[in-house]
């Protein structure tokens, strides 16, 4: 069935690469980030874990999203974070807190 001339797979399909785009570029960030040596290590480990959940193949692109901002959540509360990296982190989950099933 259409709506509005639109063939619903069509827009799945495009949502579906709008999503991966943005878990792409979340993950080059987040790739700066665990490889930064002068950000802490648990905030880099924090970063990879990050990436883990984003990359893993067993969830829908807004489970994946969801962990990952779960994750970044937490250690954005911590007082030892740079500020560019803590805007880094901001910005990554600015890019998948859209993400939705």
């Amino acid at each position: 069935m259409q709506l509005n001339g639109e063939d619903p797979f069509m827009v799945r399909k495009k949502k579906t690469e709008e999503y991966e785009a943005k878990i792409k570029q979340a993950l080059m960030v987040l790739g700066e980030v665990s490889e930064d040596s002068t950000t802490p290590r648990n905030i880099r480990r924090s970063a990879k874990d990050a990436m883990n959940a984003l990359q893993s193949s067993e969830y829908t692109p807004a489970v994946k999203a969801s962990n990952a901002v779960a994750l970044l959540d937490e250690i954005l509360q911590d007082p030892n974070m740079p500020p560019y990296t803590r805007v880094k982190l901001w910005n990554v989950m600015s890019f998948i807190e859209a993400i939705k099933d």
